[in-house]
């Protein structure tokens, strides 16, 4: 063979994807999942398992995920492990940036190749890229807004997309429920899944709970029907008499995407009411966001956020420590607090503040996510005490 005939047959390597900062920085690689581009904040997963949730969590609206571990795909994708409520919309992240190519999965649960799976959601990715240093990147400056593409061609305008990058306003601010959350009221009442059985039904519910749905995962209303709720689901705009006329034995404030603060322009007063009803009530990550403002404390955007599967938090009602699912670029300032309002958790990862409780009615949030897709299981106990707030309530 001739040096022209080795030359000639290396791949082509021309990249078909790109990654363009704000800053004009720009990354190539090669593109996978949909044609196009999409504009969002880029942050970093350190998440092993569960991509496929993580790509449909709806509190992902706006962002592109950045996955520290090098092989994602490798179990494919299946109908099974969505998180976002409507399986056929694609509420949740704009883009996903991967060190390796996608392999051929190896699992007997999966349906359909990753690649083919987020051409169908509209989720456009990229790999080849070093992930590492995305991280260090993210770690050092904060989480940069930016502009993925992906043009089988090669061809972009660059410049475009770096005007796209820089005039992208950002997640402060910006309210994000609407594009994620349910139009409508529907019940709920799927419990978790089984190894072998699939998902079961709560026949003989305990509990009438309403769920605030600002993004909710579809597991949070598994586990909610798994500790013996009837849930009804009802939209973010839902006003506090609707919510109390269904006679709830508790209220859930669902986790979802964007600025506490712009969301809670029209969902903290609803809140407050709900709290001075004095009715149980939990909140996770956006809700647990909003329950913060709405007790009289303030929120912050995070310097690089907390997302990922292994993050320690400190329960300082047991002293235990949990292994948790994270998933947010802001949080409850601690500091701006009232008195009434004990902080229950806490990282052990950077102090912030993970978990409050009101000291003078049943209620509580948390920062992370405790339904545990993707994750471990021993934050479940949340659900739980929201059970004994709702039993005890009802008893009395």
């Amino acid at each position: 063979m001739t040096t022209s005939d080795t030359h000639s047959a290396w791949p082509d390597l021309k990249p078909t994807a790109l990654l363009v900062l704000a800053d004009g920085t720009v990354f190539q690689g090669f593109g996978l999942g949909a044609e196009g581009h999409a504009v969002g904040e880029v942050c970093f997963n350190t998440a092993m398992t569960g991509y496929q949730e993580i790509l449909t969590d709806p509190s992902y609206a706006g962002q592109l995920i950045t996955f520290t571990f090098p092989h994602i795909g490798n179990v494919g994708a299946n109908d099974e492990d969505i998180e976002a409520l409507n399986a056929a919309a694609t509420p949740g992240a704009r883009g996903v940036i991967l060190r390796a190519a996608i392999t051929d999965p190896s699992n007997y649960r999966s349906a359909k190749h990753l690649d083919a799976w987020l051409k169908n959601r509209g989720i456009i990715g990229l790999s080849g890229i070093d992930t590492r240093a995305m991280t260090a990147l993210i770690r050092g400056n904060g989480m940069p807004n930016a502009v993925i593409a992906h043009s089988p061609s090669g061809e972009f305008d660059v410049e475009a997309l770096k005007k796209q990058a820089r005039e992208w306003p950002g997640l402060v601010g910006m309210d994000l429920v609407p594009m994620v959350g349910s139009g409508q009221r529907f019940d709920w009442d799927e419990t978790p899944w089984v190894w072998n059985e699939g998902y079961g039904r709560q026949s003989a519910p305990e509990f009438n709970v309403v769920a605030v749905d600002y993004g909710i995962k579809r597991n949070i209303l598994r586990l909610l029907a798994g500790v013996g709720c009837k849930v009804t689901v009802v939209p973010a705009t839902t006003s506090a008499e609707d919510i109390l006329a269904l006679k709830p034995d508790g209220v859930f404030l669902s986790n979802g995407p964007g600025d506490p603060a712009a969301t809670g322009e029209y969902a903290v007063p609803v809140i407050k009411e709900v709290v001075a009803s004095g009715l149980p009530t939990f909140g996770i990550c956006l809700g647990h966001q909003m329950l913060g403002l709405a007790l009289g404390g303030k929120t912050i955007k995070m310097h690089q956020g907390h997302h990922g599967a292994n993050h320690p938090v400190k329960d300082l009602t047991t002293g235990k420590v949990e292994i948790t699912s994270m998933n947010h670029g802001f949080a409850i300032d601690q500091e701006t607090l009232p008195g009434n309002v004990t902080q229950t958790h806490v990282s052990l990862f950077d102090g912030s503040n993970c978990g409050i409780a009101l000291s003078d009615k049943p209620v509580f949030s948390v920062q992370y996510h405790p339904e545990a897709s993707p994750g471990p299981k021993d934050s479940h106990y949340l659900f739980q005490r929201f059970a004994d707030l709702m039993r005890a309530r009802k008893a009395a």
